[in-house]
């Protein structure tokens, strides 16, 4: 996905598999009439990881060129009789959980975002919204059991950090500063206590269950966050943000790289290459939104424009392209 000739080929091959010709003459009926349609996937285990918005449908456009595309969760988790929606309040706290560090964590549970200044843009664009107080990123006092009561009472969740898999999406992990004293669903590995999907669905403490409640609007920037559509029950951490009261969740399709890993494996690149930042602004820009799907689509098909015509590392679709939104 980083060479521009070769990304093409494969995005268009991608697009003459997938995309159905009765849908093609739809949405060109549509574009004729001057409307943009709004195309909802739901993703299959053999779909999972496939960048739909970058699928090349004609020459120097892609998919999200005259389309927004959004990921419609399972009936099963919209419709849930006992799920929760919280309302939406764009004026609300957003509870900013950047970069944590991870109680012993080795290089795989690393930094991800490197030094994050005060005047950063992601730490000016939040403002006073930002909650908890104090130092925006790499902090070691956000566990669970301080998150669970912010997240009650917020509008959004932002979160930059690490996600991991397992065997199944119930057990889809998100890497907070948990030592071994919390309690939870998933076994304390090497002094750190993940926080797992059944945690937020059932809640994290020992007794009767005590499901979390999510804010409206829930942003997981990590690897494969949004991984759990690659197993036959997609149930993980995008599915119980929306079980517990989310509309809409923004998660990636595959493993995000980072700034430094760019600079040292990626050809083109430079020591001053950056594109994460850039990525997590977005995503910020776009939950504020009163359309985060339209918002962010926007974003990547101005990335998309961009790399059909320069085809810029920082252009390329690995990393516009591995965002999605849920929305429910």
């Amino acid at each position: 996905l980083t060479d521009r000739h070769r990304e093409a080929g494969l995005a268009t091959a991608l697009a003459a598999s997938l995309i159905p010709y009765q849908l093609a003459v739809e949405m060109n009926a549509l574009l004729e009439q001057g409307l943009r349609p709004h195309v909802r996937i739901q993703p299959s285990l053999s779909t999972a990881q496939v960048p739909w918005e970058a699928l090349r449908v004609d020459e120097g456009e892609r998919f999200v060129t005259n389309a927004d595309v959004s990921v419609l969760p399972p009936a099963t988790v919209r419709n849930a009789p006992e799920r929760r929606r919280t309302a939406w309040n764009p004026d609300g706290p957003v509870v900013a959980v950047l970069d944590p560090k991870i109680p012993g964590a080795g290089r795989d549970l690393g930094s991800v975002l490197g030094d994050v200044p005060d005047d950063a843009p992601l730490v000016t664009a939040l403002g006073e919204r930002r909650t908890p107080a104090g130092r925006p990123a790499r902090r070691d006092d956000l566990d669970r059991d301080v998150l669970e009561p912010l997240l009650a009472d917020a509008a959004r969740f932002l979160y930059v950090g690490h996600v991991t898999t397992s065997k199944h999406g119930l057990d889809a992990r998100l890497h907070l500063s948990c030592g071994p004293a919390t309690t939870g669903r998933a076994a304390v590995v090497n002094g750190h206590r993940p926080l797992t999907a059944a945690d937020l669905l059932l809640g994290h403490r020992p007794g009767p269950a005590a499901p979390w409640r999510m804010p409206n609007r829930v942003a997981l920037i990590a690897c494969e966050s949004g991984g759990e559509v690659r197993f036959a029950e997609p149930v993980g951490l995008v599915a119980a943000a929306v079980h517990t009261g989310a509309s809409y969740v923004t998660a990636t399709r595959w493993t995000l790289p980072t700034d430094e890993g760019l600079r040292h494996f990626a050809p083109g690149a430079t020591a001053s290459t950056t594109v994460l930042p850039e990525a997590i602004l977005a995503v910020n820009t776009a939950h504020d939104a009163d359309d985060p799907v339209a918002t962010l689509n926007a974003w990547q098909r101005d990335k998309a424009a961009r790399w059909e015509a320069a085809g810029r590392l920082e252009d390329s679709p690995a990393i516009w392209a591995a965002f999605a939104t849920a929305f429910a």
